[in-house]
């Protein structure tokens, strides 16, 4: 067994689509190579810990305070670092051979001077790679639940990137086919808790759902984190079959040298 398959067997536990899309961001940073990675908007930690045993140096940026306590706890033991705020709130002047903002962008209303704010962070040479739901038609209760603005289609999320100022994008589609099972009970979960929430006017405002979203429908503990690997594992492998297919998108960009 790897180095990297011990740290991802002792990191903490991932949800089942969280699993599919870490098959995808895996080999592509194992591939890059960076010596130092920026993470915005690291949630929980579930990948931030994966990915602090993979550079000899890793930063996350997590503004939600319940969030930024976990991320802490988990990617502070690995020798990661992680701040509460933003990316303004990063070391003025520092860039990164690698920036990566996993389900983040759809959360955000104004897209691209989100991008335009993020760009510079990328050293030179360096390179973005971002994951994001896919398929625009698909928007449904789910998404209105967690906080999103939009979901991207390949074709715009290479428009996205290449107006922002990088060069060779890559848009990869994954969650093919249990993506579409997931997204169907996840809809039907929030389309029930919507009308409990209407019923009882506890209605939350699109921040505070932006803020929790990333700790929805999370796996309790390590026996649980199990079951969802060893119940993906066979999606993970039918899901490279089908790289144009899928509920969600990893997309990778370089910012010229």
């Amino acid at each position: 067994m790897s180095a990297q398959s011990v740290a991802d067997a002792t990191a903490p536990p991932l949800a089942p689509g969280a699993n599919l899309r870490w098959s995808v961001v895996r080999p592509t940073v194992e591939r890059l190579k960076p010596a130092t990675i920026l993470e915005l908007g690291c949630g929980g930690g579930g990948f931030g810990a994966r990915l602090a045993t993979m550079t000899p140096r890793y930063i996350a940026a997590e503004p939600d305070p319940v969030s930024y306590a976990l991320a802490s706890s988990r990617i502070t033991p690995v020798g990661g670092e992680v701040i509460n705020g933003d990316h303004t709130q990063l070391p003025a002047g520092e860039t990164y051979d690698l920036v990566c903002a996993f389900e983040v962008l759809e959360h955000i209303d104004d897209d691209r001077v989100a991008l335009a704010g993020w760009a510079p962070l990328v050293k030179p040479g360096g390179n973005i790679l971002l994951s994001t739901p896919a398929g625009p038609e698909r928007m449904g209760a789910w998404d209105e639940a967690v906080g999103h603005f939009r979901r991207y289609s390949a074709e715009q999320m290479t428009e996205l990137l290449t107006e922002a100022g990088f060069v060779d994008v890559k848009v990869r589609l994954y969650g093919w086919p249990l993506g579409y099972i997931l997204e169907g009970a996840r809809n039907r979960i929030a389309t029930r808790r919507q009308g409990k929430s209407v019923s009882e006017g506890a209605e939350e405002s699109i921040e505070e759902r932006t803020a929790s979203s990333g700790r929805q429908l999370q796996p309790k503990g390590s026996l649980a984190g199990n079951v969802v690997k060893l119940g993906t594992a066979p999606f993970i492998f039918v899901q490279r079959l089908a790289p144009t297919r899928g509920t969600a998108l990893v997309a990778v960009g370089r910012r010229p040298a």
